[in-house]
């Protein structure tokens, strides 16, 4: 059975990199991740693939992956970092829900607009950007017809 090279895992070859078996587990955990995990939460779904792995080779994994621009490591103000696939194609946000700790991804292309028009004003070429958002769910529950 061949299984699939996961994003992250290309990235890394792309970039010359040498893929251990427990930098595979790493790079597949994080490139199935639908929510943005933190170093915990990555070593206990590691694990279940390789019982071996340590946390230390996660922190160290996470780490290079990092330094390679490979993931982005991301702070919420909860204490904990956690980690995306990095993407220089899309323009994505973050909505944290400060009461739960959910984190909602979204785009928008007037947003992002908006920024380039900012940095252009200020006599700059944007070439990245990143936004969060806080906040609590409103009495409406996000209806905006109430």
């Amino acid at each position: 059975m061949v299984t699939k090279i996961s994003e992250i895992e290309q990235k890394c070859v792309d970039k010359g990199m040498r893929m251990t078996g427990q930098r595979r587990v790493v790079a597949r955990v994080l490139s199935g991740a639908e929510d943005h995990p933190d170093v915990e939460e990555i070593y206990r779904r590691a694990e279940k693939r390789d019982p071996n792995i340590s946390i230390a080779t996660v922190y160290r994994t996470l780490r290079l992956f990092e330094a390679a621009n490979v993931i982005d490591r991301l702070e919420f103000g909860d204490g904990k970092s956690r980690y995306e696939v990095s993407s220089e194609e899309d323009s994505h946000y973050h909505l944290i829900d400060v009461k739960t700790g959910k984190v909602i991804e979204f785009e928008d292309e007037e947003v992002s607009r908006r920024l380039q028009e900012i940095a252009q004003k200020l006599g700059y070429k944007l070439i990245g950007d990143r936004l969060d958002l806080y906040g609590t769910v409103s009495d409406t529950g996000g209806n905006q017809n109430s």
